[in-house]
């Protein structure tokens, strides 16, 4: 305040937060993609969008990718990667019925999740799914046990769930929400259901809690904060609201730079930058010329945490096309 006074203009800076951009589960499934064109060669088709990102997903289509919305799309015969959100398994059915080669590109973290779920519907629990209505992940896990699977949009649904037996009742959630989101709606459902039990570790996955928590840590310094993600990337509008939660004076979502306004800029010193788990490197760097060439050239990378997890590719990579398109081929996720 004092250098202000005496008229000293402060140093324009950005803050780029670390980690950010591609989790393993997203570099495992871009790269299913790519190895499935080089080792088969165009066209793979890919079940709906392999992760929330339209730079990805143009630039795969360039490189022979098909994008379907439904499986009904893809001649029979022909290899079809499933996304990274998983899916029930009413599709691994349809699949091949239709005679599909499948390669499962869901994140291992998904799967586990997946997997929590059919073992609580065996134990004959009713699952409270905490999750946004529509968003491919929770579509994927509502049909692993469809029978005993309940949405819970928020807190404000806890007083609509209808359970069996309040005795015997779980939780589960989206992998994507915020740690804070998840934990309000737990505990909500802890006051109605006592008994309630959760999974044996947090559903949310480690990238991205790490995600916000950089963000936590850079908000409260940033008159500005730019995240860099698609819209229908549920980690990346989390990490919007994260930042306004935590302080920052102002947060936006942006697809690449050229979603950047130029007035956010007005009276700003300091901008934050980071990206949901499904950004490549190449846009958050386009955003920080964009924002060099504006005189945010001093860039200070704040780091909470180190990420070293890596996720083996599919095994059905291993195949030839005539063995993925054997009539007996596993399905198993």
């Amino acid at each position: 305040m004092d250098a202000l006074l005496e008229g000293a203009i402060p140093q324009r800076r950005v803050l780029l937060a670390a980690p950010r951009g591609f989790c393993a589960g997203v570099d495992r499934a871009v790269n299913t993609v790519e190895k499935a064109l080089e080792q088969y060669g165009a066209p793979v088709y890919v079940r709906r969008q392999i992760v929330h990102n339209t730079y990805v997903v143009r630039t795969l289509q360039l490189k022979g990718a098909v994008f379907v919305d439904e499986l009904s799309e893809v001649p029979e015969g022909s290899i079809v990667v499933l996304s990274a959100h998983g899916v029930a398994p009413a599709v691994h059915g349809e699949a091949k019925d239709r005679r599909l080669a499948t390669i499962d590109a869901t994140c291992p973290l998904v799967t586990k999740v997946h997997r929590e779920a059919v073992r609580f519907a065996e134990d004959s629990y009713d699952i409270l799914l905490i999750g946004h209505q529509g968003h491919e992940e929770v579509l994927g896990t509502l049909g692993q046990a469809p029978e005993r699977t309940h949405l819970v949009d928020g807190p404000g649904d806890v007083l609509d769930v209808q359970v069996r037996d309040e005795n015997r009742v779980a939780w589960l959630s989206q992998t994507t929400l915020s740690a804070e989101e998840t934990a309000a709606t737990v505990e909500r459902l802890r006051e109605r259901f006592p008994a309630l039990v959760g999974p044996p570790s947090d559903d949310i996955c480690y990238a991205t809690q790490n995600r916000q928590e950089a963000v936590k840590k850079i908000a409260p310094r940033c008159d500005l904060l730019i995240v860099v993600g698609s819209s229908n990337s549920s980690n990346s509008v989390r990490l919007v609201e994260v930042a306004l939660d935590y302080r920052a004076r102002a947060a936006h979502l942006v697809d690449s730079a050229e979603g950047i306004d130029e007035a956010w800029l007005q009276d700003v010193f300091t901008v934050g930058v980071t990206s949901g788990a499904s950004v490549p490197d190449v846009l958050v760097d386009a955003v920080l010329s964009w924002l060099a060439t504006r005189g945010f050239a001093d860039v200070e990378i704040v780091r909470s945490a180190v990420e070293t997890q890596l996720f083996a590719l599919p095994r059905e990579l291993a195949r030839s096309r005539d063995e993925l398109l054997e009539p007996d081929q596993s399905n198993e996720c």
